[in-house]
Parts: structure tokens; sequence; C-alpha cells
């Protein structure tokens, strides 16, 4: 599949490190570096414009390595782009450790996976089918 792209920073296109890779790492385009406090948040620009396909999404996700080693990680994980969108990708992250975080230019902040998805359309009922878990909620599968 291709995706127009524009890149108005100066690191290059994200790309996929392994063949078997589903994210491509989104880097931090920004003139000066960003501290995050403790529990503080902000949105971190990449230069990036893409254009999807109808019927695609954009899901911005964690990197793992981010946070488990500083516990920072992106807040509205997976963030949706949809395919209409054509302004500058951002990525909410959140420090959620005890101790501040440093973001530099061209750090890798998230990571960014296509995926396709479908429309539902809604069917309006009186009562549903049963299952076995019926209206159990949270843990409720028994599975530990």
């Amino acid at each position: 599949m291709q995706i127009k792209i524009i890149n108005k920073s100066s690191h290059d296109l994200p790309h996929y490190e392994t063949i078997a890779s589903a994210g491509m790492d989104l880097r931090a385009n920004i003139t000066e570096s960003i501290t995050l406090k403790p529990l503080g948040r902000t949105i971190v620009k990449t230069g990036l414009f893409i254009e999807l396909p109808v019927g695609y999404e954009a899901q911005v996700r964690p990197r793992s390595g981010l946070s488990a080693k500083n516990g920072v990680t992106v807040l509205n994980a997976p963030g949706t782009i949809d395919a209409d969108y054509r302004g500058e990708i951002g990525v909410i992250l959140v420090n959620l450790s005890n101790e501040d975080f440093t973001i530099e230019n061209g750090e890798r902040v998230a990571q960014l996976v296509i995926a396709k998805h479908e429309r539902a359309e809604w069917i309006a009922v009186s009562e549903l089918s049963e299952t076995s878990r019926g209206e159990g909620g949270f843990g409720s599968t028994g599975v530990k």
C-alpha cells in the first residue's frame, strides 16, 4: 500500500526497522528540548502530514522502551489519525515517572501503525443472544 506523506521535519521518513515490524517510529520535530515534569503532558510535533485512503487509520502507539525505561507513554493510546485528517501528526506524551524527562529533537517518541478498519451499522433490537459469560464484566472470564 502506498500512502502520500509530506515531511517538513529534518528527519528521515518513518520506516519499518525489520521485515516483521508492525509500527514505524515517529520522531520529535522540535526546535527546543521539552522537559516533561512528573505527570506532565505535552503534544510533540513530528513535522509529518499524511493522506490515508478511506477505510484505513493510523494508530499512534507508545514505544515500549520509552515506557519501560522512562515511564513516558502516549496518553490517548492508541491515538487515531482518520483518513480525512490533513494536519500535522502530533503525539500526546505523558510522564508517569517520578523524574523529569527531556525530549530532544529527533527522539523516537511513539510508533505509527497503519490499520484497516470497518464501519459499523447499528441494528436496534430489544434483546441480545445469550452467552455463557452473560453480563460478566472486568475479570469475569475466570482467566487468572
